[in-house]
């Protein structure tokens, strides 16, 4: 199975030739970590939901969650320093095998399984980031990411129906899969060598103190406003994919409505070679304004609609401006990074996700106190109708590329 799993470039490289690592080889890996992430994605909010019957709840272990992730996202740098990269990223593979071990076991065993998943989700995101930025021109970085989601639309798109039909038949049968799933991953990732990736000479010695780096981050404004286009982004998914079934199930729909809806979305990510050509012909700027502009529209539009049918159709609607967003919504913060930082800003980027998930079930805590779920679609459409208004601030020429960018600019006389 791991055999056909690797593509034949990988296996046999031309003979005395090193393996260099390309972007076909970090798309590789990242759709086999979202086969693990894509089966459990729909699974792990109703094994929560079922566990402990209520979204406050629910809300408040993802709050948990996500306050440990982001401090131990903080300080994979440091660990870095300590443990070679590719052992880092072997931990946190390893990590998805512990927590789908124990979310195998049932029961309030699944609160752990989701911190453990958190984690790893969060170790292997740094590395493969940092690989990323080491071995892939910074010219090529929007090919790239593309290249990643498009090897990951299947998984995506199959994963989380995939996952919660299994759990309604035999509720350990996704965390098995997913185990399986996260030992190909590391086998591949052996398999591919990459190595504890580029040494960059520095000319002074690194800060002692692990969070040095975010002095660093603070005193540059576009890499300030790529994370927090990430950290809104991350937050609109949280919400589409976390309480979309909870407000489904409160309103009498299927259990299944919710992951047949994130597959559905995800299905789009089979169209992200034809965003990023649209992106190309015309800038960065703007391709994340109308992906916060509509995504947002489509929130407001759930929060406000009495139809629960009509609720999930406008959600599924924000959630393909998510995808756009997904293919443009990083390029201003990784076309920003410095090259003597890399680890460092791909730690700061990482913690997009781990602020959101306080973000989120943090101000969801204090909405479901006030109003129904209804209210955090409003909440995430507000956030998102924010970020277009900074949207505005980045450069209108990011992501055009250089022949044509000399030919927009006007003629001196």
């Amino acid at each position: 199975m791991l055999e056909r799993a690797v593509p034949e470039w990988l296996r046999h490289p031309p003979a005395g030739v090193a393996r260099t690592p390309s972007a076909r080889a970090f798309a590789t890996l990242s759709g086999i970590e979202a086969l693990v992430r894509g089966t459990l994605l729909s699974v792990l909010p109703l094994a929560l939901y079922s566990q402990l019957g209520d979204a406050r709840t629910v809300s408040a272990v993802y709050l948990a969650v996500g306050v440990t992730s982001l401090v131990f996202g903080l300080l994979l740098p440091w660990i870095n320093r300590v443990v070679p990269r590719r052992w880092l990223y072997t931990f946190g593979a390893g990590l998805y095998v512990l927590g789908c071990g124990l979310g195998s076991m049932g029961g309030l065993f699944v609160i752990p399984a989701l911190l453990f998943c958190t984690l790893a989700t969060v170790t292997c995101f740094v590395c493969l980031n940092a690989y990323v930025l080491d071995y892939i021109a910074k010219v090529e970085l929007g090919r790239t990411e593309t290249l990643r989601m498009f090897y990951s639309a299947f998984a995506w798109s199959a994963g989380p129906v995939t996952g919660v039909l299994l759990w309604q038949v035999w509720a350990p049968a996704p965390f098995l899969l997913g185990g399986a799933f996260a030992l190909v991953l590391i086998g591949v990732f052996w398999w591919l060598r990459l190595g504890n990736g580029k040494l960059i000479a520095r000319a002074r010695a690194p800060a002692p103190n692990p969070l040095a780096f975010l002095g660093r981050f603070a005193a540059q404004p576009r890499l300030i406003a790529g994370w927090m286009f990430a950290v809104l982004r991350s937050c609109g998914w949280w919400v589409y994919i976390v309480y979309l079934p909870i407000d489904a199930i409160e309103n009498g729909l299927p259990e299944r409505l919710g992951g047949t809806a994130v597959s559905l979305t995800n299905a789009l990510l089979f169209t992200t070679p034809l965003i990023l050509r649209w992106v190309q012909r015309g800038s960065v700027r703007r391709a994340v304004r109308t992906g916060f502009l509509m995504a947002s529209a489509g929130f407001l539009l759930a929060g406000v609609l009495p139809v629960p049918v009509a609720v999930v159709a406008s959600l599924v609607l924000a959630s393909c401006f998510l995808i756009l967003l997904d293919v443009a919504g990083g390029l201003p913060f990784l076309m920003a990074v410095k090259p003597s930082e890399r680890t460092e800003m791909a730690a700061v980027y990482s913690s997009f996700r781990d602020v959101s998930g306080i973000l989120t079930p943090g101000i969801g805590t204090l909405v479901l106190l006030v109003a129904p779920v209804q209210g955090l679609f409003v909440a995430a459409g507000a956030g998102l109708l924010a970020m277009y208004w900074v949207a505005g601030q980045v450069h209108p020429m990011l992501g055009i590329a250089a022949p044509l960018r000399r030919s927009l600019r006007p003629t001196p006389p």
